[in-house]
């Protein structure tokens, strides 16, 4: 491990960090991306007025707004409910646990476009057909769509992670020791700006990298069999 000044083993950890923070928001905003589709494709006007106040809110709020909100915010907001319950305590949010919930709400609003436009592309005549013989919703979103819905998402999905990766710099203004905080406070202790950012950025690069290769693996992988494309 480079020592850096006696710094390297701070930038593993913070690199850990960010590690863990883009996964944990990828998880979650993968499930509100789908649920967020599934209530614009609704049949029912309110889920899709929601969804889309939603997606609206998120998508023209910069993101360090989202997290400072989700941060100082968020705890005042819990806490007023919690005591309206009858719960005397007080209930603290800490920074990782802020910071995933921001990115988690920014890549599900993204993803909500996403999959809805995947949905979209689905052959209509498949639905129709598997309806004809009786296929239950389950097993025909199960079968049917879901594993169109992935090829068609995946490319966008892929973009949406990559920006992520790079947002999680920002959760450091809340004090998260994640990559950037700690090189900034490294930077503070040796005043070496240009090393230790210009190291941080090569890390950011590696894990974008490592995330386009992961992606396009698993864009061969849901392209498999499919007319036109090339077989893993």
């Amino acid at each position: 491990m480079f020592d850096l000044y006696g710094f390297g083993h701070l930038l593993f950890e913070g690199t850990l960090v960010t590690i863990e923070l883009s996964l944990a928001a990828l998880v979650c905003g993968l499930v509100l991306g789908l649920a967020g589709a599934a209530m614009k494709l609704s049949g029912l006007w309110p889920l899709r007025l929601l969804a889309g106040i939603y997606t609206a809110v998120i998508r023209g709020v910069p993101e360090l707004v989202v997290i400072l909100f989700i941060y100082y915010g968020g705890v005042i907001l819990l806490n007023k409910f919690a005591h309206s319950l009858g719960y005397v305590g007080y209930i603290n949010v800490n920074a990782f646990t802020a910071g995933v919930t921001a990115l988690s709400l920014t890549f599900g609003a993204y993803a909500t476009e996403v999959f809805r436009g995947a949905i979209a592309a689905v052959p209509a005549n498949q639905i129709e057909a598997a309806r004809a013989i009786g296929m239950r919703p389950r097993t025909i979103f199960r079968r049917i769509l879901l594993p169109q819905v992935w090829r068609f998402a995946l490319p966008g999905l892929g973009n949406i992670f990559l920006i992520i990766i790079k947002e999680t710099a920002l959760v450091s203004v809340i004090g998260l020791d994640e990559l950037m905080r700690k090189a900034d406070l490294a930077v503070g202790y040796t005043k070496k700006p240009f090393t230790f950012f210009l190291f941080a950025a090569c890390i950011y690069l590696s894990m974008t990298a490592v995330a386009m290769l992961f992606q396009r693996g698993l864009e061969r992988r849901a392209n498999r069999g499919v007319a036109g494309r090339p077989m893993a």
